[in-house]
């Protein structure tokens, strides 16, 4: 029977991507393995593997379509020995002419790829998400078997499903049953989905707060004179950033501590390190560390040292982390991405420098895939290569903390009560004070500063 393929989940919190390109053709045969398709995140473009082997009879989505929601149908394979007639008699509505929209499958695809008469496959590396719009049930609870179609020409005729016989296969109802049902007048909704008027009236319980919405459009543009402004419309990777932070901004109490820390020592024993790099035959070094690399070991070995802020919060419990999984704020076209350096806490510096720069460089070409930027449990923005002195970032849950690093710069310091110069990095820790307090922050800047001025320890 024909097997329905559907747009991957390509993470727990993916809702829609773009199918930005198809490698086959309806006609092609395909094995198990073959990447058929190319799929884009707001972060990421990801290839979609084939994981059953046969001919692809439909492609239902476009090679282009944005915006295409999780499980819906997006192409349909046929088993050995089965043709295009087999997709029309297994019921399923994209091989009908009755199709609906684009819009429309999108939206009936999670139930349609349930129906009995085909099965549904979910390509490789994806997790199943639940659909938008469940197929209806009946009222013991059993699922009604019916078509997309077919549901949405009952619900516009105000047509009990549960009422009707259905004509397809294994008893589904189709459009043909619906345009039955209306033509003898039988089927409508039952009066009780209606409110109840001897129902005696509920005090209206009190509605909670709007969050503030911010201007709209409208209001932003009549501040400005038309034909002196351009309209750039915001990508998926604008609009995730502007969600995920307005929500850190408005459920997170932020707390801020910041240190400044000396880089002298670091700076030498990073100069060291560099130059004693074996080289491979080319002459190219093993590795080259940065300041970035080492913050990133130092935040890690802290957060080990203080692990009552290796934390994430949640309603019911406090997660106390095993690892330090540390993001790296990472500027890519559009926004920012973090690929994380996984239990950095136990890798050596040149371990960190060179995943670093690999994950960067797949970053820019949004070639990552979702788990290398997912989760985490602190992160690291830093902009002290842009000359910034200091700031202060907003913490991306599940993170309970960020660390943002100024530029190295040099500054006057007091050394055994002389006036000295030395080079000083400021950072500043947020923190989610629901689960990281004030004092419990500064005793983790005090743990960072320890490494960032005794870097030697960061090798032992």
């Amino acid at each position: 029977m024909p097997i329905n393929i559907t747009m991957p989940a390509l993470s727990p919190t993916m809702e829609e991507g773009n199918l930005a390109k198809w490698h086959v053709k309806e006609g092609d045969t395909v094995s198990a393995g073959d990447v058929i398709a190319e799929i884009e995140t707001d972060k990421a473009t990801m290839e979609v593997e084939a994981v059953e082997e046969g001919t692809v009879g439909k492609i239902v989505v476009a090679e282009g379509t944005e915006a295409v929601k999780v499980n819906a149908l997006i192409a349909i394979l046929l088993e050995d020995g089965e043709d295009a007639s087999a997709i029309e008699k297994s019921g399923d509505s994209a091989g009908s002419s009755e199709a609906p929209s684009k819009a429309e499958k999108s939206e009936a695809a999670p139930a349609a790829a349930a129906d009995a008469g085909s099965k549904e496959v979910i390509p490789v590396g994806t997790e199943a998400a639940s659909g938008p719009n469940p197929a209806p049930k009946g009222a013991d609870g059993g699922r009604i078997f019916s078509s997309p179609l077919a549901r949405r020409l009952a619900k516009q005729n105000g047509l009990d499903l549960a009422a009707l016989s259905g004509s397809g296969p294994k008893g589904r109802i189709v459009k043909s049953d619906v345009d039955a049902a209306l033509k003898s007048g039988t089927g409508k909704a039952a009066a009780a989905d209606a409110p109840k008027a001897a129902a005696p009236a509920a005090a209206p319980a009190a509605a909670p707060a709007a969050a503030p919405a911010g201007m709209s459009k409208d209001q932003v543009l009549k501040l400005f004179e038309e034909g002196s402004y351009e309209l750039e419309p915001h990508d998926g990777m604008r609009k995730t950033i502007a969600k995920r932070l307005t929500e850190s901004k408005q459920t997170i109490p932020h707390f801020y501590v910041s240190v400044d820390c000396e880089l002298d020592a670091l700076l030498a024993l990073r100069a060291q390190l560099n130059s004693a790099a074996p080289t491979d035959k080319d002459g190219k070094p093993a590795y080259k560390l940065s300041v970035n690399d080492m913050t990133i070991k130092a935040l890690a070995l802290s957060l080990r040292d203080v692990p009552d802020a290796n934390v994430s919060w949640t309603a019911d419990a406090m997660v106390k982390h095993k690892h330090a999984d540390v993001g790296v704020a990472v500027s890519i076209p559009g926004g920012l991405i973090t690929p994380i350096i996984r239990s950095a806490e136990m890798k050596p510096l040149s371990v960190i420098s060179n995943e670093m720069k690999d994950m960067g460089a797949r970053a820019k070409a949004k070639k990552l895939k979702p788990e290398e930027y997912q989760g985490g449990t602190t992160a690291v923005s830093n902009m002290g290569m842009m000359g910034v002195k200091d700031f202060s970032a907003v913490v991306n849950p599940p993170h309970a903390t960020i660390l943002a690093v100024g530029a190295g710069e040099k500054r006057p310091v007091v050394k055994d009560d002389a006036l000295a110069i030395a080079t000083v990095m400021t950072v500043t820790l947020s923190t989610d004070h629901r689960c990281v307090d004030g004092a419990l922050g500064a005793e983790l800047l005090k743990a960072f500063k320890g490494y960032i001025e005794n870097p030697m320890s960061m090798l032992v």
